[in-house]
């Protein structure tokens, strides 16, 4: 039974420090919800205020009357255009075929021959080098013609040396030699 009595003694201080607390923090809470309460109506006040302010300071519209200004004005306008209207004109029909501009010279001179001048050169140039490309590239397929011609030759001149009797030989020998002759003429 003791310990009966002293853990209910012990739970009985418990439960008094907990209310103790709860107690302490509801009087915390309530001195910050009253604080705010005071905070929301000094708010409320100001903006009552500033509401009171903005309808003493609100300035009556002044009315006015623009239509006889507006018909003044478009009266003028009338008499602006009848005036333009009745000016004689002068109408110049001019016909002409121009090599050069009446104005900006320099600008012209600048685009003809800072720009087309050398465009053509450049197209002048570029147009040299492709027909000199295509001049060297048919005489190459030439030379390799002529060499592939020369190698069968060649092979058939050798394989008929060396396959056949010394007459034939003999005979190609002085072909050989006469070819040589005639080459040197």
């Amino acid at each position: 039974m003791e310990t009966n009595g002293k853990n209910s003694q012990i739970e009985k201080e418990a439960l008094q420090l907990v209310l103790e607390e709860f107690t302490q923090e509801q009087k915390i809470s309530n001195q910050n919800i009253g604080e705010l309460i005071i905070a929301v109506t000094n708010v409320g006040n100001k903006i009552d205020e500033f509401r009171k302010e903005q309808e003493m300071h609100k300035a009556v519209p002044a009315v006015t009357d623009t239509k006889p200004v507006e018909a003044i004005l478009q009266k003028g306008f009338l008499d602006i255009k009848y005036m333009i209207g009745t000016q004689p004109k002068n109408i110049l029909r001019k016909f002409q075929i121009l090599l050069f501009p009446e104005q900006n010279h320099k600008l012209f001179y600048k685009i003809v021959f800072g720009r087309w001048f050398l465009m053509l050169v450049i197209m002048f140039v570029i147009a040299r080098v492709y027909e000199w490309g295509i001049h060297y590239s048919d005489n190459q397929k030439e030379i390799e013609i002529q060499q592939i011609e020369n190698d069968r030759i060649k092979k058939a001149w050798v394989y008929m040396y060396y396959n056949n009797g010394k007459d034939i030989k003999k005979v190609m020998d002085k072909a050989y030699i006469n070819s040589e002759k005639d080459t040197k003429k």
